[in-house]
């Protein structure tokens, strides 16, 4: 069985994961992900036995995807603040879609934090949940071939909701503690 790293964006998301875990603080956003996920790995020589698992909150961006029964584990994530119709004309692949697991849970990772509710129509349109750092999370781990989850629990409704997040992120973080010490402790 692969040894976790937990990644997550702050130490509030990570603040309830069992003592013995290692955990990657990366910083929230894609940047800050990607770097710091990639400086880690790259410093490693350990990484065939690893698995990176990327645990933190998600806004819903459907009704009904609330904190009660918000644990997902992602089955797709997608880039959604890139123009990748655009790249694709331009003859490139821009990647925007990584599929991380068997679930059908989509999550669509920015750097834009939703709280907008046009902004959450359009991205409801091809996913159920919304973040800012689980894309970069998932490129920079398949560009190393470590395998990679992405777990993630509803904080909020990504609507103006989201700018409660600090006051809700505790009960998040609570839920992911739990499942990371149920299924990787």
């Amino acid at each position: 069985m692969p040894r976790p790293l937990i990644v997550a964006a702050t130490r509030a998301e990570a603040a309830h994961v069992p003592s013995g875990l290692e955990v990657l603080l990366t910083g929230i956003g894609k940047t800050a992900a990607a770097t710091a996920l990639a400086r880690h790995l790259a410093s490693r020589g350990d990484l065939a036995d690893l698995e990176v698992v990327n645990l933190g909150t998600a806004g819903g961006l459907h009704d009904g995807l609330d904190a009660e029964h918000g644990l997902y584990e992602i089955g797709t994530v997608l880039n959604h603040d890139i123009n990748a119709d655009a790249i694709r004309a331009l003859g490139y692949d821009p990647r925007e879609r990584l599929v991380v697991g068997a679930g059908e849970t989509v999550l669509a990772s920015g750097d834009v934090f939703v709280t907008d509710p046009v902004v959450r129509a359009r991205l409801a349109a091809d996913a159920q949940l919304v973040d800012m750092e689980g894309y970069a999370v998932a490129y920079v781990a398949q560009e190393f071939g470590v395998p990679v989850r992405l777990v993630k629990h509803v904080s909020d409704n990504a609507d103006e909701s989201a700018l409660e997040w600090v006051a809700l992120v505790d009960r998040s973080a609570r839920i992911l503690g739990e499942w990371a010490a149920t299924h990787l402790a």
